[in-house]
């Protein structure tokens, strides 16, 4: 009766903060909307758009007292352009992104979060809509992509697809072609990104928060500099080597203390 009644102690006290993060998603959103809008309308505003991004995070994980911890293995430099590849065990992955990343970046993105009233015309505007069993939908992406980083302008993409790990924390796979293409199209790097805990704190299938520290480290970049087309799959599985080693060094240490104290 005890457990239970703490159970339910626990659950009362993640719905409330839940809805303490929701209203200020929300809040923050709607407050910068008007600005958001405003640099949206010309290309050459929408760096200024990209950086309210950025202001977003800083402004809302702070408010709702989750703290965002950042490991760098190596200097990004914000005047270089990469394909930013991370693993996608959560929604959160997103929010916590525009920060984790102060380049200036677009998001390839599922079509669906387009029609997400207000934010779904910010992520139209700003960043590349991707419907994975459209093949061409996903060859205009592509072209979109390569584009950007023409421009100068990074990649951020979840080469799982989606959300679709049903036993985190393992990678999906197979992993999708698209980013490591690119980047070995436009022979620039790839940098490995590992969220190591957001599927603690936002489980799939779960709506209710956990208070907990984001946990993120971003890798080394991989160089791509001579590959080919015919590199595509051994850049992928230098990807998984890194990202998946990452968690599973993590989790095998955290289920090891886990155990010694139980």
């Amino acid at each position: 009766m005890a457990d239970f009644t703490i159970f339910a102690f626990m659950r009362i006290l993640r719905f409330l903060y839940t809805a303490w993060a929701i209203f200020w998603f929300v809040s923050l959103f709607l407050i910068l909307f008007p600005f958001f809008w405003l640099f949206l309308q010309k290309e050459t505003w929408k760096p200024k758009a990209h950086y309210l991004n950025r202001l977003w995070g800083k402004l809302y994980f702070p408010i709702i007292g989750m703290p965002i911890n950042i490991k760098y293995e190596a200097e990004i430099d914000v005047n270089k352009t990469y394909v930013f590849c991370a693993n996608h065990f959560s929604y959160l992955d997103i929010a916590v992104m525009g920060l984790v990343i102060k380049n200036y970046y677009a998001f390839v993105g599922k079509a669906g979060l387009k029609k997400v009233p207000l934010f779904g015309y910010m992520f139209r505007k700003l960043h590349i809509q991707v419907d994975r069993n459209d093949k061409h939908s996903r060859s205009v992406s592509l072209t979109r992509s390569l584009k950007a980083l023409k421009n100068g302008r990074s990649i951020i993409i979840f080469p799982e697809g989606g959300i679709k790990a049903k036993h985190p924390p393992k990678l999906h796979l197979p992993l999708k072609d698209g980013g490591f293409v690119m980047a070995i199209n436009q022979q620039i790097p790839i940098v490995p990104i590992t969220f190591l805990n957001n599927f603690q704190i936002l489980e799939d299938g779960e709506y209710l928060l956990k208070p907990k520290a984001v946990k993120v480290i971003v890798h080394k970049p991989i160089e791509t500099k001579g590959m080919t087309s015919n590199d595509v799959e051994a850049l992928k599985e230098k990807f998984k080597e890194v990202v998946q080693g990452t968690l599973d060094i993590t989790h095998q240490t955290q289920s090891i203390f886990q155990e010694s104290i139980s």
